[in-house]
């Protein structure tokens, strides 16, 4: 086959796997409607909500998936990726089908892993760093860390700064910035608009992990994915591409100065909470233990929903997407520092070409060089400015030969017998 009958029959494959995309909606279809919540809290919070969820109807995306395989091998890396994302996709359109009943969290569990799932190491387990860093933030109890900002500012004044961050990085591209009034989040974001929840109240962290993760990260990554002419399925994000783009959005969070304590915590106790609910907790029990950690009754409402929405509220079987945060944190953070380490800085802005997987930027390399990969056309500040990225980077990956144990062993023994520090307020 010529290079160029070739290059025609990926564009072919793409074209057709993001039109299976249009119509395998995750979050969309297992969304709740505001009246679930209003009802929860009507009755006291006392009784399981009553959620039912429309029936998924996979016989046109499963149709244009078979079509696919019949047009791939799996003897070249280029079909393997392209056949990894079919079944991605067949595995999503089955998940979809048994929302709201128990085979709905054998499929999660298959796309999205578990909270006991290994990590890149083998070793430890999203559930065993969750459980880490929750232990690590109950030790700050003794440090005054100053009163938490209180969620004031309103949802006009964030529409308001998010439409001056998105005008100025996508010009003409910028998505439509929209305050509603019925929204079961805070805030969701797309490529084409975000809209923010009238009634929601934010602080200036909020606002600034709003502009870092969804507008700088998700919607540029979504834009830079429908810029590739010859390879439509980079605009589509699907399980596969989950552990990334979330890893990306939340890595954007610390390099920008955007992530504290709470948020790092809410992060945690989203994979904690999905424990519990593997292990038979039900809504009502998962809602008390967010409510005894944070004592906000709508957001332990959302943190809550978030682990049940598609799966059974009973116990036993939760959506396992939430995992991904931490998981996705530590492989990004990883692959860009082991990128330093091995030489190959030159792949560094493939992370936002599109809607991809880290795995994958083998192959993505190898579509750039026949010319049918573009480069990413918007880049967060942070990224476009690689001297001080690979500053960074450089130096976190020389961190990496420290020998930490040993690190800790020495100023444990430094510190065993220097007392407690407690300045009274008003020292300086």
């Amino acid at each position: 086959m010529s290079l160029e009958k070739e290059k025609q029959r990926i564009r072919d494959c793409s074209d057709l796997l993001y039109q299976a995309s249009r119509s395998i909606r995750v979050l969309s279809h297992l969304s709740w409607d505001l009246s679930i919540k209003q009802q929860f809290f009507a009755k006291g919070a006392k009784e399981l909500p009553v959620v039912s969820y429309e029936k998924y109807d996979a016989t046109k995306p499963l149709a244009i998936i078979e079509t696919v395989r019949a047009k791939l091998s799996p003897n070249n890396p280029i079909d393997q990726w392209l056949l990894g994302i079919a079944s991605d996709f067949e595995g999503t359109a089955q998940m979809l089908h048994y929302a709201g009943n128990k085979d709905f969290y054998q499929y999660s569990c298959e796309l999205y892993g578990t909270p006991k799932s290994p990590l890149l190491d083998q070793t430890n387990t999203s559930l065993g760093l969750a459980n880490q860093l929750s232990d690590l933030f109950a030790s700050f109890d003794s440090i005054d860390l100053g009163e938490p900002e209180v969620p004031a500012i309103d949802a006009d004044t964030v529409a308001a700064a998010m439409r001056k961050a998105t005008q100025s990085m996508f010009a003409e591209a910028a998505p439509e910035i929209q305050v509603v009034d019925k929204l079961s989040a805070n805030a969701l974001a797309g490529a084409k608009r975000i809209r923010i929840r009238r009634a929601a109240q934010f602080t200036d962290k909020d606002i600034q992990q709003l502009i870092h993760h969804e507008a700088y990260v998700h919607v540029a990554t979504s834009l830079n994915g429908r810029n590739q002419d010859d390879l439509k399925i980079l605009a589509s994000g699907y399980p596969g591409t989950t552990r990334t783009q979330e890893g990306l959005a939340v890595f954007a969070e610390f390099i920008t100065g955007s992530m504290d304590i709470d948020r790092m915590h809410r992060l945690a106790d989203r994979v904690i909470a999905i424990q519990m609910a593997v292990d038979g907790a039900d809504f009502l029990q998962v809602y008390q233990y967010f409510l005894d950690r944070i004592g906000d009754a709508d957001q332990s409402f959302e943190n809550t929903r978030r682990v049940f929405r598609g799966g059974v509220l009973t116990g036993g079987a939760p959506f396992t997407k939430d995992i991904v945060y931490l998981d996705g944190l530590l492989r990004v953070h990883n692959f860009m520092r082991s990128l330093v380490y091995n030489k190959r800085t030159d792949v560094l802005r493939m992370l936002f070409c599109g809607k991809l997987d880290i795995e994958n930027i083998p192959v993505l390399c190898e579509l750039a060089s026949m010319g049918l990969c573009k480069p990413a056309k918007y880049l967060p500040p942070w990224a476009s400015d690689l001297r001080f990225l690979l500053a960074y980077l450089t130096y976190s990956s020389f961190l990496n030969k420290i020998d930490l144990s040993q690190v800790n062993i020495h100023y444990q023994d430094l510190l065993q017998h220097a007392p407690i520090v407690a300045f009274s307020e008003g020292t300086g």
